[in-house]
């Protein structure tokens, strides 16, 4: 039996195992980077081990040093999350090796999957070599890993080798094993997969299908279980080609068979990959195309824990143990939906988000998150907040208690893609499931990404709070003096309003708007005979919080690029500088659009270009330096000069 489980992880999913091996009565560890010193996972750990370091190729990379730290606590388990050294064989082998238990499938399964070359291999479908015009588009992807992490989209072939370079660049440094691989790219393809659960005697479950499809960047964004609408007899497809995958390499444990699933219905697909055998439906039929086999427990989980109410890490502590599988899995009930919450800025080309979480939550639905109100993104990892999960017994019931509880949800702090997954749950084309295929973004990211209705009543309530705290700050003597127009700004929404004689505030723009009550926390407002009341938070960081709004005050001091010099590149971003360009020196003739270096921030690269043609005259980014946004990292000395630096998270 398993005493003292290390997770050798961090985040979300640590606190998640954490969460199952307190209910079993599990002592747990927790390994930590100098930059997770006082996490979330860190804190609800019975003891932690420092691995000395802040990237992650330091520390949660380091199969050595969290072998390491297992022996040094007292572990007899070790548990690798998923990302970092979840699918790598050696680290499996080195847990083992030292006398501890592996949570995880043999190494010998891990090798056979985990690569996802290797596993196609397995599979007769073979990677494309030489790649040609016609071939476009072709997808370059991690041979390891996951998350959307080194990956690209390439459709122009002259773009091929700067695809090849940074989707490896990226995999090295997220999973270790900068391997990639080219395949061709499907068009407007559902991405569907199968839960799998193997244990040492023979019994091999699958749980239900997750429907993956609404992504961006490569990145999962929702996902739901069962996969609505799929055909009867692709579905029995899908659960007997993954439980023959597992069968194949003896796998035991939790894993994940992902396909694509081509749907006409859809349209055209455009390239396709070699069907698998069987894997050809019938004219007008979807097919299903093998994509990989995820050798750990993935991310989306949860929506599968809720269908079939089971506790997956529980049953992967079991399975380790030696327990044997009931013959057949649980019945399945209802429909779950993930919502992925991130810490991204829609206003800057979604660019990753850092900063101090002043407060958080989400009332009445299921949360997986490795933050507390007072803690701090940092800038070594991704950009995850939490997994919002919501069950019930149908989808449209389970979408729309999501959306419910993310539009009423807290956050405080750094910028979110919040509104963006409100708006995608409230989408017709989501909510008619007939329509669900990986172009979704593609098609309606714009006018998703537009700021949510009420911004404008939402920038009356945060001047009038604004104006109470004042007023308090000052005893309230502003009612003995002569009433004055005052004006705040919050993004495009300007609000005009004065004191009104015995007290209280005459709101006199945006027109229609009558102040009912007003305090620094709080104002209630009547626009169109409805009254509404809005709850307000400022933190002093030059923005503050109305409901689900989150605004940007007038800022107090002069913006950056302002004080810059004509033709400054800045940090769009806090990252750390992986690489510059092939011979970059001061002096070189530039050209608009030229990648010049990149910038690793929250596990993904971004590519840094020329913003016009000119001369290279100053170079202040290195290799492995870190920088803040806004930090000057070049200047390029041209005739039209632009200010800043332009980012190109794609490419």
């Amino acid at each position: 039996m398993i005493s003292t489980l290390l997770v050798a992880n961090r985040g979300e999913i640590a606190c998640r195992v954490f969460r199952t091996c307190r209910e079993l009565g599990i002592r747990t560890v927790a390994v930590f980077s100098d930059a997770d010193a006082d996490a979330l996972h860190v804190r609800e750990a019975d003891a932690a081990v420092r691995l000395p370091g802040a990237a992650s190729s330091e520390t949660y990379l380091r199969a050595d040093l969290v072998v390491a730290a297992a022996l040094a606590s007292g572990a007899d388990a070790v548990h690798p999350g998923y990302g970092f050294l979840s699918e790598n064989a050696d680290f499996a082998r080195a847990v083992t090796a030292a006398g501890l238990t592996w949570i995880g499938p043999p190494p010998e399964a891990i090798e056979a999957m985990a690569s996802k070359t290797r596993a196609k291999e397995l599979l007769g479908i073979a990677p494309l070599t030489d790649v040609t015009a016609g071939d476009l588009p072709v997808l370059v992807k991690a041979a390891a890993g996951g998350g959307g992490r080194g990956m690209r989209i390439v459709r122009e072939l002259a773009r091929l080798e700067d695809a090849l370079a940074a989707a490896s660049a990226e995999a090295a440094s997220a999973f270790g094993d900068g391997e990639v691989f080219v395949e061709p790219y499907v068009e407007n393809g559902r991405h569907v997969e199968v839960q799998v659960l193997a244990d040492a005697h023979g019994t091999v479950w699958t749980l239900g299908t997750r429907d993956c499809s609404l992504q961006r960047r490569h990145q999962k964004v929702i996902e739901e279980a069962p996969a609505p609408g799929l055909p009867a007899a692709l579905t029995e497809e899908l659960y007997e080609r993954s439980a023959a995958a597992a069968k194949a390499v003896g796998y035991v444990g939790a894993g994940t068979v992902e396909f694509l699933v081509e749907d006409p219905a859809l349209g055209p697909a455009g390239a396709d990959v070699p069907p698998a055998p069987g894997s050809a439906g019938k004219e007008g039929t979807p097919r299903a195309h093998f994509l990989e086999m995820n050798t750990r427990l993935q991310v989306e989980h949860p929506v599968t824990e809720e269908v079939y109410g089971v506790d997956l890490v529980a049953l992967q502590l079991a399975v380790a143990e030696g327990t044997p599988l009931p013959p057949e899995p649980p019945a399945a009930r209802g429909h779950a939906v993930e919502a992925r919450l991130y810490a991204e800025d829609p206003a800057a080309g979604w660019a990753p988000q850092t900063g101090r979480l002043h407060a958080f939550g989400v009332p009445g639905v299921r949360v997986d998150t490795g933050y507390a109100s007072g803690d701090t993104v940092p800038v070594h990892y991704d950009a995850m907040l939490a997994k919002v999960v919501a069950h019930a017994p149908t989808r449209a019931e389970a979408v729309r208690k999501l959306a419910h509880a993310l539009e009423r949800a807290v956050i405080h702090g750094p910028a979110t893609n919040r509104d963006l997954l409100v708006a995608s749950l409230r989408h017709p084309e989501f909510r008619d499931h007939r329509r669900l295929d990986t172009g979704f973004y593609d098609r309606h990211l714009d006018a998703l990404a537009a700021p949510p209705d009420g911004a404008g009543l939402a920038a009356v309530a945060a001047a009038l709070a604004e104006a109470a705290r004042n007023a308090g700050r000052f005893g309230g003597g502003w009612r003995n003096v002569r009433s004055q127009d005052e004006t705040r700004t919050y993004g495009e929404h300007e609000v005009r309003y004065r004191p009104a004689r015995g007290g209280g505030f005459e709101v006199l723009a945006p027109e229609g708007v009558r102040a009912v009550a007003a305090a620094p926390g709080r104002v209630r407002l009547e626009a169109g005979g409805v009254v509404r009341d809005f709850d307000v938070a400022a933190y002093g960081d030059g923005t503050v919080h109305v409901g689900p709004h989150r605004l940007a005050a007038r800022p107090r001091f002069t913006d950056p690029r302002e004080r810059t010099l004509p033709g400054s590149l800045l940090a769009p971003m806090p990252g750390t500088v992986v690489r510059l360009a092939d011979g970059l020196a001061v002096g070189d003739r530039v050209e608009a659009g030229q990648p010049l270096l990149w910038l690793e921030a929250m596990k993904m690269e971004h590519r840094v270009t020329a913003p016009a043609s000119g001369t290279l005259t100053a170079l202040h980014a290195a290799p492995g330096r870190q920088v803040e946004v806004g930090a000057l990292l070049a200047v390029v000395q041209t005739e039209d000069v632009p200010t800043e630096a332009q980012e190109d998270p794609t490419a």
